[in-house]
């Protein structure tokens, strides 16, 4: 797989392309902010007056909270930390079923996060995305090359971190986002296990 042309990098640039533009060319589109139309929320009456959220229909910001980021610092971490692990996990698992886990991730990461929030307080970034791959890590690190016990020390510190005062972190994101992706590599790791064959005697 090269590089260039992964999907990993390939997801980069969108998520950093979507932060600048939503930063700096937050009006591009009539109406609502661009970070406003993106980020997850339960419900609320955003600036246009107009109520939006999942509880008003918007599914869709399930996916698209991926391409929101709170700041500078938030959007870097980030995307460095989707650049180690997700060129590893594609490489291993190729683009389709990373992308699968990656999906699964990020679904699971939103649902989550949205079923215990509140109305009127958004959540933004891809880190509940990322947190899948830590999951998918976990299950398949020996086979990968990746010592597992290392990437269980870095799961723990960010669960940590998580929870210090004032960090402002969603901890149901993350933990939502660990769990689908280690469930979904568990199944696609079964899935590829070779069959038995049966012979007549």
């Amino acid at each position: 797989m090269k590089r260039s042309n992964s999907l990993t990098t390939s997801l980069i640039a969108v998520i950093t392309g979507a932060y600048l533009i939503a930063n700096y060319f937050a009006n591009i589109i009539p109406g609502l902010p661009l970070q406003q139309r993106l980020f997850l929320i339960k419900y609320a009456l955003l600036s246009d007056g107009q109520p939006h959220g999942i509880q008003a229909g918007e599914w869709y910001r399930y996916f698209t909270v991926a391409l929101t980021h709170a700041n500078l610092t938030h959007i870097l971490f980030n995307m460095l930390a989707l650049y180690s692990l997700g060129i590893a996990v594609e490489s291993y698992f190729g683009l389709i079923k990373y992308g699968v886990i990656l999906g699964v991730s990020l679904i699971s990461a939103s649902y989550l996060s949205n079923y215990f929030a509140v109305s009127n307080v958004p959540a933004v970034g891809a880190s509940g995305m990322i947190f899948g791959l830590f999951g998918a890590i976990l299950v398949t690190g020996r086979k990968m090359g990746v010592d597992y016990r290392q990437v269980l020390g870095i799961v723990l510190v960010n669960l940590v971190i998580t929870f210090l005062p004032g960090a402002n972190i969603d901890w149901r994101a993350h933990l939502g986002g660990l769990a689908g992706g280690a469930l979904i590599t568990l199944i696609i790791s079964g899935l590829n296990r070779p069959k038995q064959r049966l012979r007549n005697i």
